[in-house]
């Protein structure tokens, strides 16, 4: 690359020889700065010609697949750490920067983050206008840039820039060289905040800027994306660029970017950490993004002002990882970019924008797996940690449950319901919700007709706690047995009674439906499906048997949130609470083979795998459309404690064929409101053909070890 001063443009004759002579653009600086480009007419032919077949799409990278770029699933290790600042103290800070950077690439980090003006420190105030520290700043920078040869991890600095002005930058820098330098957009002039004393604010287009005798893009419409991974794509922003009304974060994500990384000096104050949280969960919430955040904190000036070191790592409405005040710590987490990609596929609210503004600036990051992910992963992704939100959580989906069957019960004209109780979780559940629905509306609990249907395989357990909770709750009961009528259907069909097959099975669980349904029909009520989201993944219902009903409550409830909710019913209904919990006991069971001296012996998870395992696919597959092996990798990972490989292996292909197979049953569900943000409903949510192939999914199964 070549420089000269404007002064040499006088002589226009060496001028035209030097461009010829380089067929390459010749930069022209004044005082110090970049100011001009000039060269040659055939160099410039040819910048022309070139630009026309980039904007063909001929060299548009971001589409090229890389064999390794399915490998990792998505997983990006970030880092934002703090550093203990000494203000002014340039090589501290640098030696403080190379210690962390040693240190995340011990922990296999991927991008790591620092603060706003790290090299500095944030509160040097006037001292930025000091030629000294301005100088040793651009060393510090370069030095980093040396340091980072061969070391595979994309980190980001803070760095006051001269570019004419002085501009509060991140600097973004790989493998020996500086990516792309990123001023601050907007900075704050109130109260304890005097930026605009020293920085100026950067509202031009992007540009590139001679830096250590090297153009170097510089401006804030950059995307960075990874050549060797492009699902990656990064965008930077700092501090009070996420705090004004005219974020940047919302063009950078429109553009692309995935993951956004924030340079703060965000000062405490009482409750504000709280609002820092807040505004970056909204942000990655309505983005679709990844968001690393990371703030200065001891060491900087306390004249006036203190900051705390408050680092967070978030993605999609959750903060994966945050440090606590004061504590100056580095944080590490795991973002899915594979996970965000996929929301901002389907989600039809998210615009996408290719403005010609934003360029793309690619670079080459090796992703590996690694041995455990650095991330909240629940084995009960449907079930909140937190015991206060889950209590909250289950009281507004009974709520929900019951406001729905007003409607309803409002638009039927029917008084009465009918609900078939088996002592089982589903049923149980729909008759908390069917009771709580009667007393919101102050009805008669004597109206709601609860119905049990003992036959081959009912056990006393599960007959007496149906009876038991429908006298505790003060509602109707009536017992039909229907062995007799089954046995006189068995003759009718020729069936042997000894032959426990399916239509052994089926034939109880229709006989139950046809009375349930006729004797609704003959009290002017509506019947009540208790099936739920787990049975009708899995297609473990019966077909025109308890697969029908007036109208589903648990349709859109997996098993294991049934669980959770029947439970913190239960500790806050004493009334109730000693049955609940003998139904909560129970072994999950159709109850349509005959038991063993009275005791359970068809328990559905011997056969198709626990409902734990089962409701973590049926999240991961419906909530997040991701590929099976990666389901598995998370499978593994979540319950590497709990269940072998071979046995996760083996209940997702029992999922996935089901799943696949038993499609048909879910073509004609009956109503039933959406609760959770997955459901099955062929009308809106789920649209699939009843006769798909589910065999590219079991040849990847295969290969998995």
């Amino acid at each position: 690359m070549k420089i000269i001063p404007i002064k040499d443009l006088r002589n226009t004759s060496n001028i035209s020889k030097l461009c010829k002579d380089y067929n390459e653009p010749i930069f022209v600086s004044k005082n110090g700065f970049e100011d001009l480009v000039i060269m040659s007419c055939d160099y410039y032919e040819k910048y022309l010609n070139n630009t026309k077949t980039l904007q063909n799409g001929t060299f548009f990278k971001e589409n090229v697949l890389v064999d390794n770029q399915l490998d990792i699933f998505g997983f990006i290790r970030c880092a934002a750490s703090t550093i203990k600042i000494e203000v002014a103290n340039i090589k501290h800070n640098l030696e403080e920067i190379k210690n962390k950077i040693d240190y995340c690439l011990k922990q296999n980090v991927n991008i790591l983050l620092f603060h706003e003006l790290c090299i500095t420190g944030y509160t040097c105030s006037d001292l930025f206008f000091n030629n000294d520290l301005l100088n040793n700043s651009d060393k510090a920078i370069i030095d980093l840039k040396n340091y980072s040869v061969n070391k595979n991890i994309l980190f980001c600095v803070g760095a006051p820039i001269r570019f004419q002005k002085i501009y509060n930058c991140g600097v973004l820098i790989l493998n020996g060289e500086i990516l792309g330098i990123i001023p601050k957009s907007i900075l704050p002039n109130y109260n304890e905040f005097y930026e605009q004393r020293f920085f100026t604010e950067w509202k031009d287009e992007n540009t590139y800027i001679n830096f250590d005798n090297k153009l170097v893009p510089f401006g804030n419409k950059f995307i960075f994306i990874n050549s060797l991974y492009n699902k990656l794509k990064i965008g930077i922003e700092i501090c009070e660029d996420l705090w004004g009304s005219d974020n940047p974060n919302i063009k950078l994500a429109k553009n692309g970017a995935n993951i956004i990384l924030n340079l703060s000096a965000s000062n405490e104050l009482i409750g504000k950490d709280n609002t820092r949280k807040y505004l970056i969960k909204a942000t990655t919430n309505r983005l679709i993004c990844g968001y690393i955040y990371s703030s200065c904190g001891d060491g900087e000036s306390t004249t006036d002002l203190i900051f705390s070191g408050h680092n967070i790592i978030a993605e999609n409405g959750k903060i994966l990882k945050e440090t606590k005040l004061f504590e100056n710590d580095t944080i590490i987490s795991d973002i899915d970019v594979d996970a965000l990609e996929l929301d901002r596929q389907e989600n039809t609210s998210f615009r996408r924008e290719n403005d010609s503004t934003y360029n793309k600036i690619y670079f080459k990051l090796d992703i590996k797996n690694n041995d455990s992910l650095i991330r909240p992963l629940r084995k009960l992704p449907f079930i909140p940690n937190n015991l206060e939100i889950r209590k909250q959580r289950s009281n507004e989906i009974i709520l929900m449950q019951a406001k729905s069957l007003l409607k309803r019960l409002e638009i039927t004209h029917s008084k009465k319901v009918v609900l078939g109780l088996s002592g089982g979780l589903d049923s149980t559940l729909a008759l908390i919700a069917t009771v709580e629905a009667f007393k919101l509306d102050n009805r008669d609990l004597k109206d709601i007709e609860v119905i049990t249907l003992p036959a081959f395989g009912t056990s006393s357990l599960t007959l007496n706690n149906a009876l038991k909770l429908a006298k505790e709750f003060g509602t109707s009961i009536k017992e039909i047995n229907i062995k007799d009528s089954l046995i006189q259907h068995f003759k009718d069909i020729n069936h042997d009674i000894n032959n426990h097959n399916v239509t052994y099975e089926n034939a109880q669980a229709r006989e139950r439906t046809q009375i349930l349904l006729d004797y609704s029909n003959d009290i002017n009520g509506i019947m009540i499906g208790t099936g739920d989201l787990s049975e009708l993944c899995l297609g473990f219902t019966t077909y025109a048997g308890d697969h029908i009903s007036s109208y589903g409550l648990n349709a859109s409830l997996p098993k294991t949130l049934i669980q959770a909710v029947v439970e913190d019913y239960a500790k806050e209904h004493l009334e109730v609470k000693d049955t609940l919990l003998s139904i909560l006991h129970t072994p999950i069971s159709p109850e349509l083979l005959p038991p063993d001296k009275n005791v359970i012996t068809q328990k559905t998870e011997e056969k198709l795998g626990v409902y734990e395992l089962h409701d973590f696919f049926i999240y991961y597959f419906l909530r997040h459309n991701f590929s099976i092996s990666k389901i598995y990798y998370l499978a593994c990972e979540a319950f590497k404690d709990k269940y072998t490989t071979l046995y996760i292996k083996d209940s997702l292909t029992i999922f996935v064929k089901r799943f696949f197979t038993n499609q048909f049953k879910r073509s004609c569900l009956p109503d039933g409101i959406k609760i959770g943000t997955i459901s099955i409903s062929p009308r809106g949510d789920w649209r699939m053909p009843s006769d798909s192939s589910y065999q590219i999914y079991i040849n990847e199964l295969e290969k998995l070890k």
